[in-house]
């Protein structure tokens, strides 16, 4: 009986309102930025991701291997300092590996800004796809310096094409 009428209210809960916390696709938006640059970039992906129902965004300089599994898909803030890949970003990616982190299927993606090559986010599809075998949204987005208003509107459609298809809208 308790069962029955746990299930009606959760049912009540959801109709016409998404999916219940629980019940959420998870985004995270994972990110290094030294200027700010790359950190704008990265809220606008989250607010571009937050504009899909039923997706619950987490945008954060960090998060362990196991947050990796917990979710339906990854996007990197990848700035490019010396022509490589931040350490912060790169530590989480090697922690992942060294883990041995099951990210098949998943969906990855990358953005980043930079002052002269901007290859960092390249390498971080690059590593998402033949070390983890994600499915990569490519190509990535690369800002030279600081990002205008036409390239924060491309990191909000990124954000909503991953939170779109991760939520199947």
């Amino acid at each position: 009986m308790v069962t029955v009428i746990l299930k009606i209210v959760n049912s009540l809960r959801t109709k016409g309102k998404g999916r219940t916390a629980a019940d959420m696709v998870k985004l995270l938006i994972l990110y290094d930025s030294q200027t700010g640059n790359t950190e704008r970039m990265a809220n606008a992906v989250a607010e571009g991701a937050r504009s899909v129902p039923d997706v619950e965004v987490e945008i954060k300089y960090y998060a362990g291997p196991d947050e990796f599994t917990q979710v339906a898909a990854i996007i990197f803030g990848a700035p490019t300092y010396y022509h490589e890949i931040t350490l912060p970003i790169k530590q989480m990616l090697e922690e992942a590996a060294k883990a041995g982190v099951k990210l098949q299927g998943k969906i990855g993606a990358a953005f980043g800004s930079y002052g002269w090559s901007g290859e960092a986010p390249e390498k971080v599809l690059e590593i998402l796809k033949n070390r983890f075998g994600m499915k990569t949204i490519e190509p990535p987005i690369m800002v030279l310096y600081e990002p205008k208003q036409a390239q924060l509107d491309e990191c909000r459609k990124l954000g909503k094409n991953v939170a779109e298809k991760i939520s199947g809208k």
